[in-house]
């Protein structure tokens, strides 16, 4: 069995439905892409809640070393680890009920999304969120910084 991402309109779809965003491995570096998404995903009116272990806070958001210390319910869990700790983070998510996996351009997990998906967790793979956003469900001006050529961070 191969995975496949759902289509557009199931897409746009999340992205219309989802409120708080848990953005794993945002980085707290203007220059990493997963900063400029993170930013351009606060700035169409999502709560980003970052998630990296060793700092504070990003984006003025408390950050929290993993998914399991958010003390609050979390809409969709955002990608931006290499593939080999995309297991883990499906683990966790079918742990905590998260129904939405999005992993970020080059995050690539067949078997951990397959997984995710058999737990009933929608999983979007390899593309960028924010350039979705703003391609199929109208963002705002702000969200079209994101290049769609730019390295996940």
């Amino acid at each position: 069995m191969t995975y496949t991402n759902p289509d557009s309109d199931h897409i746009c779809q999340i992205l219309r439905k989802t409120h708080t965003i848990a953005v794993v491995g945002l980085s707290s570096s203007t220059s990493r892409p997963s900063f400029r998404v993170a930013q351009a995903l606060q700035d169409a009116g999502y709560r980003i809640v970052p998630v990296r272990p060793l700092i504070d806070s990003v984006l003025g958001e408390r950050a929290y070393p993993d998914l399991e210390s958010i003390p609050f319910p979390i809409d969709l869990v955002d990608v931006f680890r290499a593939p080999e700790h995309v297991p883990a983070i499906t683990e966790s998510c079918i742990k905590l009920g998260i129904k939405n996996l999005w992993l970020q351009d080059g995050v690539i997990h067949e078997e951990a999304a397959l997984h995710a998906q058999q737990a009933g967790i929608t999983v979007v793979m390899d593309r960028c969120m924010a350039r979705d956003y703003t391609r199929m469900c109208k963002a705002s001006p702000h969200a079209s910084i994101i290049s769609p050529h730019q390295p996940n961070g």
